[in-house]
């Protein structure tokens, strides 16, 4: 039997400053050390300050994981040394006057399987280390402290995973779940990470840490448990240790013995008090938590008749969402979600695009609309979409320039049609034979108008053509 457990770490990307100082949360926009201050830096005489909102942002993760949240919170001191830990310390929260992490004990489903939560707690972010160097011979290490300091959630669950693409699945609806709240963007270098603990039946618990991606976090854990069966096949002892995950080689490889709880001499942090959360401040934090992902996909579908299929793409990406949310109405809504998730996603598919892309919900009420009224195909339509997302221009104005309105005059439509006839004239008996093939002939007046014939009048011609023509 297979357990594997999760510790997730996700900054809370969303916040202006850092945990315990006034520095940028958003350190990624500085030079190399220039974010900084005496209190991420662990000066002699610095004292830390709590950041409220930070308190709030994690409450609500807990609350949207279905966790008991405390009166009281209260944060310790973990004593380790490392170079990107500049206070040879991490603030950060431990249960052990019972439940005083920001989040106790709560569950999320992944597909039919419950998926316990240990807690949830709010701690600092360490440094960033540099490794510099073409070979290990002259590799040095650099340390950027920009990181030091900003505000992370760690979720730890019980070992209730059985497998790797449960461990994958988790995380999906999890980074959903956390840009859904508006509490960080996972999408960001760093900002959503994950260490594993695997064990298989009658052995220790081996952790995985230095895990780039969570594509790569199911292959270390799909190899770990492979290692370990190895090993117990052969009646070799597994150790309990810390492995790191070689993304080169695709393997793991012992770093060091796993430290216990007491090695790391947690203490009560002196310079912050125990910090309540009224009920008050817990039902304000509630009312405006924003709808979740699995209530929207049953509105898309109950209210506006979205494949459930589509409901579900549509619902867990924020960006995506947002601009449904923004540009629909009763009448167009499965239009508009037939355009988002057909053809802008793959228009828009990483961070950069939908950053540089110039497309508003504005554009895509207009370009649903125009399609549903018959003012432009939708194979032309797909092409003033690429223009609208590259430049921004309004639909009317890139219709007018790429000449992309529908042939609806019904006059020229029929002239169209004759000359396919004359060109097609097997096709024309089949159709006047088997009625089905006369989608043939629709193809072919699409094809000679390049795509801007109205589909609707086209095929009302052609039936009336091929009668008139018996």
């Amino acid at each position: 039997m297979t357990k594997i457990g999760l510790e997730i770490h996700c900054q809370l990307t969303n916040l202006e400053s850092k945990l315990f100082c006034s520095c940028k949360a958003n350190y990624r926009e500085f030079k190399i050390n220039e974010n900084i201050c005496p209190i991420c830096m662990g000066l002699p005489g610095s004292l830390p300050r709590l950041n409220q909102e930070a308190v709030k942002k994690a409450t609500i993760i807990a609350m949207a994981l279905n966790c008991t949240t405390p009166e009281k919170i209260a944060f310790f001191r973990k004593n380790y040394f490392y170079p990107d830990l500049p206070k040879n310390f991490q603030i950060t929260q431990l249960n052990i006057y019972g439940n005083t992490s920001v989040g106790g004990p709560g569950s999320i489903m992944v597909g039919d399987k419950k998926i316990r939560i240990t807690r949830i707690q709010l701690e600092e972010d360490p440094g960033r280390l540099i490794y510099e160097g073409s070979s290990s011979k002259n590799q040095i290490t650099l340390v950027d402290y920009n990181r030091a300091g900003t505000p992370l959630v760690e979720i730890v669950t019980e070992p209730d995973f059985e497998n790797p693409k449960q461990v994958r699945d988790f995380l999906n609806i999890l980074s959903d779940l956390l840009e859904n709240l508006g509490v960080s963007d996972p999408s960001l270098e760093g900002a959503m990470r994950a260490d594993a603990n695997v064990s298989i039946q009658g052995g220790n618990k081996v952790e995985i840490k230095n895990i780039g991606s969570f594509h790569d976090l199911e292959k270390a854990v799909h190899f770990e448990i492979t290692r370990q069966e190895s090993l117990h096949s052969r009646d070799i002892q597994i150790v309990q240790e810390t492995r790191h995950w070689d993304d080169r080689r695709k393997i793991t490889i012992s770093s060091r013995s796993k430290e216990e709880d007491l090695d790391y001499r947690y203490f009560l942090e002196g310079d912050i008090p125990w910090v309540s959360i009224s009920d008050e401040i817990k039902d304000e934090l509630k009312s405006k938590m924003p709808e979740s992902i699995s209530s929207k996909k049953e509105r898309y579908v109950s209210k506006y008749n979205i494949p459930g299929q589509v409901a579900d793409v549509l619902s867990s990406d924020k960006f995506y969402s947002d601009l449904f949310e923004e540009s629909h109405t009763p009448e167009n809504a499965k239009e508009i979600a037939n355009i988002i998730t057909t053809d802008l996603m793959g228009l828009v598919d990483t961070r950069e695009k939908r950053r540089d892309s110039k497309f508003t919900a504005t554009h895509l009420k207009d370009l649903a609309e125009s399609i549903q009224s018959g003012k432009i195909s939708r194979n032309s339509a797909k092409n003033a979409l690429h223009e609208i997302v590259r430049t921004g221009k309004s639909l009317s104005q890139i219709m007018s320039e790429l000449d992309l309105g529908n042939v609806s005059d019904e006059s020229e439509l029929s002239e169209v049609i004759q000359q396919i006839m004359s060109e097609e004239q097997q096709a024309v008996k089949e159709a006047k034979s088997n009625p089905k093939t006369i989608n043939y002939l629709v193809g072919k007046v699409m094809q000679k108008t390049k795509g801007k014939a109205d589909p609707a009048m086209t095929l009302n011609l052609l039936k009336n053509r091929l009668v008139s023509d018996d």
